[in-house]
């Protein structure tokens, strides 16, 4: 795989998964990170790692030595519920943070577990309170043994609307489908857009108000107004 990125100068970015890259015994995992830094052309190395919400003794200060060795390095963590940030996660998540390593999460939209606005923005405010970013609330996948907790789209489009407004912005993540059949993440949002014409648009904010926004006019001499 490292031979692969090396010969290919397209590839500038790489993302670590599972298994769970942090599992890797130390030096095993600071030999694979050399290998990828010393490939000149990849600028962005990412590591997907639940450890810290599911096993925080795992990150020591060793592991953090060889990790903020390899800056642009990005840590992308999983948290579906507010009840999993505990004085562990949150000590070792604050350690990964003092190394430099920007830190964001990920969250399952799970029917009868997360799926209320109140949950939600408790857990998004607890990991921003940990330096932890919330960046996607992913629609559950379809996947065998663990439809029945799906919830409709409709419930992740509610919960979004209830959140924004209502706390900051920073702690509201993206609400994404991951396609079936590798179409990729789709960002899914609100329909806040009313109206539009040439010259203005029409927006409703989270209290349900309507806005109007005038669009920038071309005068005759071909200046903007």
């Amino acid at each position: 795989g490292i031979e692969y990125i090396r010969g290919n100068k397209e590839i500038r970015d790489v993302l670590m998964s599972g298994g769970d890259p942090l599992l890797v015994p130390d030096k095993e995992l600071d030999r694979i990170l050399s290998e990828l830094r010393s490939i000149p052309h990849l600028e962005i190395l990412r590591i997907g790692t639940r450890v810290p919400g599911t096993l925080p003794q795992r990150v020591t200060p060793e592991l953090c030595d060889i990790l903020k060795c390899y800056h642009p390095l990005y840590l992308n963590l999983h948290f579906n519920h507010p009840t999993e940030i505990t004085p562990e996660v949150e000590t070792a998540c604050s350690m990964l943070a003092d190394a430099g390593i920007p830190l964001g999460s990920q969250t399952v939209l799970l029917k009868d577990v997360n799926d209320d606005s109140e949950t939600l923005k408790e857990l998004f405010q607890k990991l921003l309170k940990i330096r932890v970013k919330p960046y996607y609330l992913y629609q559950a996948d379809l996947t065998l043994g663990a439809n029945h907790f799906r919830t409709s789209v409709q419930k992740g489009l509610d919960i979004l609307r209830d959140l924004a407004g209502h706390t900051t912005g920073m702690a509201v993540p993206y609400f994404v489908i991951d396609a079936p059949g590798g179409g990729g993440k789709v960002r899914l949002m609100p329909n806040s857009l009313v109206e539009q014409t040439d010259r203005e648009i029409v927006v409703r904010n989270f209290e349900g108000k309507l806005f109007r926004y005038p669009l920038p006019q071309e005068e005759k001499n071909g200046n903007k107004q």
